[in-house]
């Protein structure tokens, strides 16, 4: 098996592979790579270690040097060249009446380019921004459009859950999220309980959607008769973590709200249902077969 290091270039970021040279690397060190964008500055997220063979991208770049001084107060200064640089390309948008929002900025480690990444409700026509920038700037120039939960990984933030957003904190890439999963979780759909500060769906609503998924599908539904310990009744409420079930159960001339685990419970399945599972079965047998 290879001998690898991880390399993350931003916080959050993607971890890549590079093989390590017969350096000695701990993790939190720097280090500069070699990249299809030039040197590059990274830092090292795992230490060297064997892998898979499949996991590994071929041809496995090599590591050029572990970071020094130099190459931290290079880093440094481009750091500090930013804000400067933000305000100028603000300023050359604003003359030329661009309808773009700048995001980011991002200095390539030997300073051959600099990378500006902004948003924008439709397509821009940069062209003659960019030629202006390559003057003042006198080095590349490039502009790239991203999404708004781009942007959000960015710029980071607290998530209403009090934690930094997932996307900037740990997530190194976006997961598909839907509607269904905040369904699945018995979760408000009231798009503000479920949107991140982006204005997407919260991507901590895939985390766990598997589990609640094949609970969902043991759980009885919502107004349907079921057979309690306690003779027969309507399914007011499911709790999905602790698999209990609230039912509404007939006692004497009025009724009472009682709970039960799960497994006490027997469902009355009509037609429809047995159909609906048939066709869950068949589905997932499917899904193994192209799997």
């Amino acid at each position: 098996m290879p001998i690898v290091v991880g390399i993350r270039f931003k916080a959050g970021g993607r971890v890549y592979y590079f093989s390590p040279e017969g350096i000695e690397f701990a993790e939190g060190d720097g280090a500069v790579v070699e990249t299809s964008r030039g040197l590059e500055y990274g830092t090292v997220a795992m230490a060297p270690a064997a892998v898979e063979e499949n996991t590994v991208v071929q041809p496995l770049k090599p590591i050029v040097r572990k970071a020094t001084e130099k190459d931290v107060e290079q880093v440094a200064r481009l750091v500090a060249k930013k804000d400067d640089a933000m305000r100028a390309v603000e300023e050359k948008i604003a003359k030329h009446n661009l309808e773009m929002k700048l995001v980011d900025a991002e200095f390539s480690f030997d300073g051959s380019k600099v990378i500006f990444y902004f948003t924008s409700d439709s397509r821009v026509d940069f062209r003659e921004l960019v030629r202006d920038l390559a003057s003042y700037f006198r080095t590349r120039i490039e502009l790239r459009q991203i999404g708004i939960r781009d942007e959000c990984k960015m710029l980071g933030g607290i998530a209403p859950c009090g934690r930094v957003c997932c996307c900037s904190g740990h997530l190194p890439d976006f997961k598909r999220v839907s509607i269904k999963m905040a369904k699945n979780q018995g979760l408000s759909l009231n798009p503000t309980k479920i949107s991140g500060l982006c204005g997407r769906l919260m991507c901590c609503l895939e985390y766990e959607n598997e589990h609640y998924a094949q609970i969902v599908k043991r759980m009885p539904k919502i107004g349907s008769e079921v057979t309690t310990p306690d003779g027969k009744g309507t399914v007011a409420y499911n709790h999905l973590l602790k698999e209990i079930v609230r039912v509404r159960v007939p006692i004497k001339d009025t009724f009472e709200f009682r709970e039960y685990p799960l497994a006490d419970i027997k469902t009355t399945r009509t037609l429809a249902d047995e159909l609906a599972r048939d066709n869950d079965k068949i589905d997932a047998d499917i899904k193994k077969l192209l799997d």
